[in-house]
């Protein structure tokens, strides 16, 4: 593509940057991340702690896309999520289920009273710790795995060179410290960054804008020139590279 077509291209996955849940699909075989690579499996750790009689809390849900894999009782099951294109989602979806759903953004006063929850899971979202010990019975669990500050930061310096991360210092040993300072035991925990790379300017323009909150300030007018280097790169070593940091923390409540 010459100038002019890929900008119109990159204009064209800007406007078509929309998140419904957390569906990557439009960017599938544009881009390789290794989010199911890691080195644990959150998946089997929730189900390890998870008793079919056991109350469960899901906080930033998304769309509920994994709380259903666990197939838990939906009378037993609550959820929460603050960004309203997918509150409404789960209104619609895990509200016909019989899940208890609440629209959501203050983390520090849920809408929960003490002790209610057996565990309590949150996959990339956001937390407060007391208020999590607050709403756990004892011996309850809070598992989480978290996007650490780190993630894609080489690929935001590549677009955005100037941008602060406003999540500088979420990693594992400040929070597992946070947890403990809290009254938690930690049980389990991991942290890892490994590759995620981009074979299509395209998908990287989609890709930071439907994570505003990583690429602050992204717009394709803004990254231009950066764009035009990172097309360049991809067309001389078929990709532009960078890596994702995540941890999790396995948390018992005494």
């Amino acid at each position: 593509m010459n100038r002019e077509e890929l900008i119109r291209y990159w204009k064209e996955e800007e406007s078509a940057a929309v998140m419904s849940g957390w569906d990557f699909s439009h960017i599938e075989g544009r881009y390789r991340s290794t989010d199911d690579e890691l080195p644990w499996d959150y998946g089997e750790i929730v189900r390890r702690h998870l008793r079919s009689t056991d109350k469960l809390l899901d906080i930033d849900t998304g769309g509920g896309e994994y709380l259903l894999t666990l197939g838990h009782p939906y009378a037993l099951t609550s959820a929460t999520e603050g960004y309203p294109p997918n509150a409404e989602l789960c209104r619609r979806e895990l509200g016909r289920l019989g899940i208890d759903f609440y629209e959501m953004s203050d983390y520090s006063a849920m809408p929960f009273g003490d002790g209610e929850f057996d565990i309590v899971i949150n996959r990339h979202g956001t937390y407060d710790a007391a208020e999590i010990y607050r709403i756990l019975k004892s011996g309850g669990y809070f598992i989480t795995q978290q996007v650490g500050w780190r993630n894609d930061r080489e690929l935001i310096q590549r677009l955005l060179p100037e941008a602060e991360s406003r999540y500088k210092g979420h990693e594992l040993a400040s929070q597992a410290e946070l947890f403990r300072e809290s009254g938690f035991i930690i049980e389990e925990q991991g942290e890892i960054f490994s590759p995620i790379e981009f074979y299509d300017t395209g998908a990287l323009v989609w890709f930071a804008g439907v994570i505003p909150w990583e690429f602050e300030g992204f717009s394709v007018d803004r990254c231009e020139s950066a764009l035009f280097e990172a097309e360049a790169e991809i067309q001389r070593t078929g990709r532009l590279s960078g890596n994702i940091h995540r941890f999790y923390i396995a948390a018992r409540k005494p």
